[in-house]
């Protein structure tokens, strides 16, 4: 079982998206605490008294900024689960993370072609303190390794997929309404991964099939940065029109993104990522007898590798995705002997025999790095390495450019 939770300040949307899908048949409520019952039967009522149940404790205290605590429950597919065991576990998770007392709701939602729950409720508890959220990701994940022994689910852990499959939809342009699947995925992704830059971003918006790109430009004498988002299919080919990152919410534009990026490389700065990491890539690329051989060999680590080439097939960019640790880092950031030349060094160069170019480039770049090294941090992340390689390749591609439109011009 997959749990994601979401904090907010609106707690009107998080109560609307959910009464909504029950006024279409898709969902329903099946458990309540400290909620003011709708004995009326009118459908319209339910979010005002809803609201009013909620204020009450959002009166006690004005100084939290998202209040609004909003979580889906995700057992996999292969549990059928009945209405009261879904009670039950909503209940004692609940209980587990510390908001059995408060008021909430629980839905069950039946909207897609498997069932499972949204809770909402607050973080603000009826003495007007504030319901801890240190650490929430992780105890969350622990809660329902928990609940998994308990009512005998199917477990989650150890798979790359559980946090990708279970609610990170790859967009399918087929099915149509690409805007929602955008919306929804770029959000779950968002919630679930730290990325740095944009490139890294990108490269994992590339697994769920969906580009995002820059735009820059001015307005009445105004510079303005924005970003556009488009479905593509499986071979990175763009099969829908741009929709703006403002049909999204702030979160998901340039300032919203940079933000996140540069909390994402604060943490990082106090990880020690790299220690774990950077040797399974090493022993991957040892025992590798091509490129797809290290794909493969890395993706058994819960790792996928996404390598940018251009039309030429140089390789000027590579990104690992770490799907246990959730991380998102370019190779140059984890260090120089990593970077996409080196790489590119290893891949294509045949006049290089494979086990000797890459012994050359690990002999000559680096080494997989002793316990001595390791403890006293020779072996260490580049965390001003944003997309180094990716801007070095470019402007030698301009400069290549701007040689040949001389040569022409002198003819």
């Amino acid at each position: 079982m997959v749990a994601k939770i979401n904090n907010g300040s609106s707690l009107f949307g998080a109560l609307t998206y959910n009464i909504n899908k029950v006024q279409n048949g898709v969902a329903e409520v099946i458990l309540t605490n400290k909620i003011i019952q709708n004995i009326t039967g009118n459908e319209h009522l339910a979010l005002s008294l809803a609201m009013r149940s909620f204020e009450t404790y959002l009166c006690l205290n004005d100084r939290i900024k998202k209040p609004m605590v909003h979580i889906s429950l995700n057992p996999d597919p292969k549990d059928n689960l009945t209405d009261d065991q879904l009670k039950h576990i909503a209940k004692d998770y609940l209980k587990k993370m510390g908001f059995g007392n408060q008021p909430f709701i629980v839905y069950k939602h039946a909207d897609i072609d498997r069932r499972h729950i949204h809770i909402v409720t607050l973080r603000v508890d009826e003495n007007g303190q504030k319901i801890p959220d240190t650490y929430e990701h992780y105890r969350s994940m622990k809660v329902c390794r928990e609940l998994e022994q308990k009512y005998g689910l199917t477990p989650a852990i150890g798979n790359k997929n559980e946090f990708a499959e279970s609610y990170i939809k790859k967009i399918d342009y087929r099915q149509g309404d690409i805007k929602r699947q955008i919306s929804n995925t770029i959000r779950s992704i968002c919630d679930s991964y730290r990325f740095h830059s944009f490139g890294e971003y990108n490269a994992l918006l590339s697994c769920y099939h969906i580009q995002a790109k820059l735009v820059r430009g001015k307005c009445f004498g105004y510079k303005y940065n924005g970003i556009i988002y488009s479905a593509t299919d499986k071979d990175g080919t763009i099969v829908s029109a741009p929709f703006k990152s403002s049909l999204f919410g702030k979160r998901f534009g340039f300032n919203g993104l940079e933000r996140m990026m540069k909390k994402n490389t604060e943490k990082l700065k106090q990880s020690d990522y790299a220690i774990e990491t950077k040797p399974l890539i090493y022993n991957a690329l040892k025992l590798a007898t091509s490129k797809m051989d290290f794909i493969k060999r890395l993706q058994e680590k819960n790792i996928d590798t996404v390598f940018r080439e251009n039309d030429s097939g140089r390789i000027y960019g590579v990104t690992f995705i770490d799907h246990k640790n959730r991380m998102v880092v370019n190779g140059s950031r984890l260090g120089k002997e990593l970077s996409a030349n080196v790489f590119n060094h290893i891949f294509n160069q045949p006049y290089i025999s494979e086990i000797n170019k890459k012994d050359e480039v690990l002999n000559t770049s680096s080494h997989v790095p002793s316990m001595f090294e390791q403890a006293f941090g020779l072996f260490h992340i580049q965390l001003n390495a944003d997309d180094s390689e990716e801007q070095k390749f470019a402007y030698e591609m301009k400069k290549r450019k701007k040689k040949k439109r001389r040569r022409g011009r002198n003819l």
